[in-house]
């Protein structure tokens, strides 16, 4: 193995995977793993899937690179009008972008990117929606997230994350605009003898509240995850939560943006999660399962009141990448949405995601170090208690959610699993999240719960 690469841990390189298909990853001291986690909830058709791999191909034959400001290819649009008709056309436009810096050349369509490169650019329209206003509104510049949140790794993003740990070293580069409330985690945060009615409503009063503090009028946008990632273990949001939050920024006519990097295009059993909370964002992030890892890719959906208010404005975005709506990306984001329709896979998410949650559930649900387990579609995940009576955490030095993650890589297991930390207070407290792809059987899901059941028992055993 190379030294020249910088891996997260300089001194233990993570295992080499020289092939993978279908649900296995091969390394190269020939152990056969099974990745339910799709990487970081990426691969959602697991991997070496063929028709995107042709598409790629006939993409590289065509066009492999064209400008996007200067140029348009099929590929591009036909993403784009997928991504705007899967809403109903009530996110009407596309920004198409990715990774690289370039001068800005104007161009209003819908973009595509990576997905903290997402959160940029929504970020970015967010503050210009408002400069667009006729009158202008110059003096919104603030955002309202949530703790314990993950928007991104990037400068901005990080800002407007909530994570503790993950900001830790750059707090004191990092941007000021943002202020943090709490997130929808009735696990740790419902009190005693509180109905989720009141519990949503008391987190709505905390977002009023803190309109209020910054002055109503200066604040950009709430900006929150569908439903949270791995920073806080695969919360599903509480009926009506969603609903209440936006009606707060509705009120003050703050933009509601929502996070779905991670939880969209089909995760959660909808390819919008927002889908099922009977909310219409105003901006919206998909980046993971829009390409299925085949080619990195991700997308800002905007919706049409930011739409209406750049056309009668300046008609352009105050953002461009070098790499925006790359062909060989789009066509790859293409060919994974026509696989995910063409074999029934968002159904498949509903059933096999049930079928999970009951499993883990019914094996590790009573073990005495697991706290609560939770999650929607595929996407599940394990919150690891020191004690299940009083919830107490692990402490962030113990490392609990690695040491489950590595012992899963073991040969005797064999399984990849998602480790998160920081999700009791931003610090302390573990999780694992269990993401497989859309295409599993009842058997693997079987396989899944049963390997993972031995990791846990493997990890807590004294």
């Amino acid at each position: 193995m190379s030294p020249s690469v910088l891996h997260p841990k300089l001194s233990s390189p993570p295992p080499s995977i020289t092939h993978s298909a279908g649900n296995y990853l091969y390394t190269h001291d020939g152990r056969k793993i099974f990745d339910a986690s799709c990487g970081a909830a990426v691969a959602c058709l697991g991997h070496n899937e063929p028709r995107v791999k042709q598409a790629i191909l006939a993409q590289l034959d065509k066009t492999a690179y064209v400008y996007s400001p200067f140029f348009t290819v099929p590929a591009a649009e036909e993403i784009a009008s997928f991504l705007t008709e899967s809403t109903g056309g009530q996110m009407g436009r596309v920004f198409i972008v990715s990774s690289g810096a370039s001068p800005r050349i104007p161009r209003l369509t819908l973009t595509v990117l990576h997905g903290t490169e997402a959160i940029e650019a929504s970020l970015k329209m967010a503050r210009q929606y408002f400069t667009e206003l006729q009158p202008p509104q110059m003096q919104r510049t603030r955002f309202i997230a949530r703790r314990q949140s993950y928007h991104g790794n990037t400068l901005g993003s990080l800002g407007v994350g909530g994570h503790k740990a993950r900001r830790a070293i750059f707090e004191p580069i990092l941007s000021t605009s943002t202020s943090h409330v709490a997130p929808c985690y009735p696990y740790r945060d419902m009190k005693d003898g509180e109905t989720e009615e009141e519990y949503v409503n008391r987190l709505a009063e905390e977002l009023e509240g803190e309109f209020q503090r910054l002055g109503p009028s200066t604040v950009c946008a709430f900006v929150a995850e569908t439903m949270a990632g791995t920073t806080l273990g695969c919360v599903p949001a509480l009926p009506g939560y969603h609903k209440a939050m936006k009606a707060v920024c509705d009120r003050h006519g703050a933009l509601y943006v929502l996070d779905e990097v991670m939880s969209g295009m089909g995760r959660t059993g909808t390819l919008h999660a927002w889908e099922q909370e009977g909310v219409v964002p105003d901006l919206q992030t998909v980046a993971k399962g829009l390409g299925a890892g085949y080619a990195p890719i991700g997308a800002l959906l905007v919706g049409d009141r930011v739409v209406e208010a750049l056309a009668n404005g300046s008609g352009a975005f105050m953002h461009s990448q070098t790499y925006q709506g790359h062909p060989v990306a789009c066509a790859a984001a293409v060919a994974v949405q026509r696989v995910i329709q063409e074999d029934g896979l968002l159904e498949n998410v509903r059933v096999q995601g049930e079928y999970l949650g009951r499993l883990l559930n019914e094996r590790l649900g009573g073990h005495r170090n697991v706290g609560d387990v939770r999650g929607r579609g595929l996407f599940w995940a394990l919150e690891f208690v020191k004690d299940k009576a009083t919830k107490e955490p692990f402490p962030a030095e113990e490392g609990v959610a690695q040491k489950v993650h590595l012992t899963g890589l073991q040969e005797e297991y064999s399984i990849s699993v998602i480790p998160g930390a920081g999700v009791a207070d931003g610090k302390n407290g573990d999780i694992i999240q269990i993401a497989p792809a859309y295409n599993v059987s009842r058997e693997d899901i079987e396989l899944i719960v049963e390997r993972v059941e031995s990791v846990v028992h493997a990890v807590f055993r004294a």
